[in-house]
């Protein structure tokens, strides 16, 4: 397989493809579904999670161990440990080669977006940083800055996390030097048929919101604040992990339990409506809406056609 990751695959095949995408915002489905298909395919699970590649978060994260198929790149980071984009491709790689190797097919399961597109395809040129404009914002207040996206681009808010400082800088510096707004810098062309066959993972926005509730509910039966509480030194990358500030604030007695509950709820169903808009304008990928299925055994009926054939 080539290890450049801007052509990874090169050319279709008239064999079977090598390689599936599965994608879609947290809590719907994805690694349930991903599991049954790699069962039928023959495949193996490739994460495309940011913070699933850390060990000791399996809860915090929804680490889903499978024992039906083999699941790489999960858990295999120190908490410690920096990791982007380019980090994540070295690690993909060899990973996808060994897949091949044996004559199983790579699926990639993820919800973070950009690693995905950097082992899909090349990085959009981006602004370097700018000197002058960074001192700037590091005069400015949260509150400043935010307002300051807003004005300029009122569609930017939706597409980052603006709790993080650091993206909402480098969001306003993109758009400031590029003078275009965020989503135009990040659009690329869709392809109607993507290279790589995928899915789009959805729900029903009640349905959706509903499994979020329940999960984050669940995260806390199951024991996340012990887990949160025995974490070592963090990296910069682990610390952004959905929830994990929340949860530290409890800790340090700084947030109800309930408080600290709906926070998370409420942040990870912002966090999925990003994800969503993200999929939608970086790639083609046909949709399947899990809400329609009673069923597991359903809906891996219905996805398979749209993963081998590109249409039911």
């Amino acid at each position: 397989m080539n290890k450049d990751h801007r052509s990874l695959f090169p050319s279709a095949s008239s064999l079977q493809p090598p390689a599936f995408v599965i994608v879609g915002p947290t809590s719907v489905g994805k690694s349930t579904l991903s599991i049954e298909l790699a069962r039928r395919l023959g495949g193996e699970i490739v994460g495309v999670d940011a913070f699933q590649l850390y060990r000791g978060l399996p809860i915090l994260t929804a680490q889903s161990p499978s024992e039906v198929v083999p699941q790489h790149l999960v858990g295999i980071l120190s908490a410690e440990e920096e990791c982007d984009a380019m980090r994540y491709c070295s690690m993909a790689l060899p990973a996808i080669d060994e897949i091949s190797s044996r004559g199983k097919i790579p699926l990639f399961v993820g919800g973070t977006g950009f690693y995905l597109r950097a082992l899909l395809s090349p990085l959009d040129p981006l602004p370097t940083a700018d000197a002058t404009l960074r001192a700037q914002f590091a005069a400015a207040s949260h509150q400043e800055l935010l307002a300051q996206l807003e004005q300029l681009d009122p569609g930017a808010p939706s597409q980052i996390d603006t709790n993080n400082r650091r993206r909402l800088e480098r969001a306003l510096e993109i758009i400031l030097l590029t003078g275009k707004p965020l989503a135009e810098v990040w659009k690329k062309n869709r392809e109607a048929s993507p290279l790589i066959p995928g899915i789009f993972l959805t729900r029903d926005r009640e349905d959706l919101y509903q499994r979020i509730e329940t999960h984050v509910h669940l995260m806390f039966d199951q024991g996340v604040l012990d887990e949160v509480a025995a974490l070592g030194p963090l990296s910069h990358t682990a610390t952004m992990t959905l929830g994990l500030r929340e949860i530290q604030a409890h800790l340090r007695g700084e947030m109800t339990l309930a408080d600290t509950i709906q926070t998370i709820i409420q942040s990870t169903k912002r966090y999925a409506k990003r994800q969503m808009t993200w999929f939608r304008n970086q790639h083609a990928f046909p949709e399947l809406n899990l809400s329609r299925f009673s069923s597991l055994e359903a809906a891996a009926e219905a996805a398979l056609p749209l993963l081998c054939n590109g249409s039911l």
